[in-house]
């Protein structure tokens, strides 16, 4: 197992690919890339010592990891402040507040209890791009890092304050309507998989008006009680225990709560593809503009930005991309299909809390417009699209050899629209699909859509033989 490095982070197995000396090495790579990026002119009003924020999610690796990246970064010569179990988008806010030159978030997102991995942040607390990640690597391949002298060692320092000053961010956004949220009298599931959400979830949920809540796996013990991966086929006991509970819906987070999924009160999911096509058709209404998703998203997003009158823009996979080109097009609201949700007047990154909000605003709109409704009655308001969602493994194939396999194959399908920025998608009247290598695991994904589950099970379908006859 190899080491999974990309705009999404650096991951592993903890204690195969993933092992102290790789983490010492990327965390030293870290902190003198943030040294060769800081502006020379403000050295002489700022700290001498570079300062990063670090946080991490609850896996029963993450303190372990965590000392050990911060005192690498010590011993580099940064200041520290470790803002202990907090959410990724937590640490994205933190590093803005505390003006520090970078950030470090120790997480896995959605992977299994025994990967971990370092999400790196750039002082705007945004994750590394591209360019960024190739500068980075270029450090560790040739060891050109710094070690600070003894009496020049940096300090590490602890804070809590994060988690309420997140959520004040977000009460204070223009959209927020409580006493409208209140009177709805919600009865709400809230599932945290025991990630770093157990907290401040139902805590954002209590401010926003919702205080009759049932709680799932909000602990905060780290020990995913399922595939943290807030999927159809990870969630079988949620909706069953929702279901029992009575509750109006669910809200699901992973455990760094970057995304958000919603189950309905009759035990469908409202789906991870329309978290961000709810919460941008509401959005639109206040804040006109662009909208963004990724070239693995539906086309549902496209079709409700039509409707408001503006563009759709679709970037390569990877949370750093999707921002990149929403600065470039100036998107109003953005994000990824796998219920990520990008809100620029708060920050730049996929927030599963803003997400919460806006969507909550968004269902008590239109309950209000309607005298009422249930969350799947909502659903219907939007397109209908089904997406499969299929995987192979990658195994020893060069990324020469992938982009020779997907040329080859764009070939055999001349009437499909063909888009390699990420892999290939091929996009036919009724239809698309998209191949792609995996940020985050060593496989291939292959997505499909279309109108009916049939047609897009069997583009799915068609292209995995493609890929494996070759």
């Amino acid at each position: 197992m190899s080491l999974m490095i990309s705009v999404s982070g650096i991951r592993g197995i903890v204690g195969e690919s993933l092992t102290p000396q790789n983490l010492t090495a990327f965390a030293m790579a870290f902190a003198s890339w943030i040294r060769n990026k800081r502006d020379p002119s403000t050295l002489i009003s700022s700290p001498k010592r570079p300062l990063i924020v670090i946080g991490r999610d609850t896996r029963p690796t993450g303190s372990c990891i965590s000392n050990l990246v911060s005192n690498a970064l010590a011993l580099s010569g940064c200041d520290v402040i470790d803002i202990g179990i907090a959410t990724t988008p937590t640490v994205e806010l933190a590093t803005v507040t505390e003006k520090a030159d970078g950030g470090l978030i120790v997480t896995a997102s959605h992977n299994p209890v025994e990967w971990n991995a370092l999400k790196m942040l750039n002082d705007r607390g945004e994750f590394l791009s591209a360019p960024d990640v190739e500068e980075l690597l270029a450090i560790v391949e040739k060891a050109h890092v710094h070690a600070a002298r003894w009496d020049d060692i940096g300090t590490v320092t602890s804070t809590s304050r994060h988690d309420d000053l997140h959520i004040d961010k977000i009460m204070n956004l223009s959209f927020i309507n409580t006493e409208a949220v209140r009177k709805q009298h919600f009865r709400v599931m809230i599932d945290c998989v025991e990630g770093a959400g157990f907290s401040i979830v139902p805590r954002l949920c209590r401010m926003l008006g919702m205080d009759e809540l049932t709680l799932v796996a909000c602990e905060g013990s780290g020990l995913f009680p399922r595939n943290p991966e807030p999927v159809e086929e990870n969630l079988a006991d949620t909706i069953s225990a929702m279901k029992q509970a009575r509750c109006d819906f669910g809200l699901i987070v992973d455990p760094d709560v970057d995304r958000l999924a919603l189950i309905c009160e009759d035990g469908s999911l409202f789906g991870e593809e329309y978290t961000l096509v709810a919460c941008a058709d509401f959005y639109l209404n206040i804040n006109n503009g662009p909208v963004t998703n990724n070239l693995s998203s539906s086309r549902a997003l496209a079709d409700i930005a039509r409707q408001h009158g503006v563009a759709c823009f679709s970037a390569k996979v990877g949370e750093a991309n999707v921002i990149e080109l929403m600065k470039e097009v100036g998107a109003v609201i953005g994000g990824e299909g796998n219920g990520g949700v990008i809100l620029p007047d708060l920050h730049y990154g996929r927030d599963a809390l803003v997400g919460i909000a806006l969507f909550v605003q968004a269902f008590t709109s239109w309950r209000m417009k309607n005298r009422g409704g249930t969350i799947s009655s909502f659903r219907r308001e939007f397109p209908e699209y089904v997406m499969s969602k299929q995987k192979i493994k990658l195994g020893s194939m060069s990324p020469r050899i992938l982009e020779n396999l997907f040329n080859e194959i764009a070939r055999r399908y001349p009437l499909a629209k063909t888009n390699m920025t990420d892999g290939l998608k091929l996009d036919f009247d009724d239809c698309w699909v998209h191949l792609r290598p995996s940020n985050t695991e060593p496989i291939i994904r292959i997505y499909a859509e279309a109108h009916t589950k049939k047609r897009a099970e069997e583009i799915a379908l068609e292209l995995m033989n493609e890929l494996q006859k070759d």
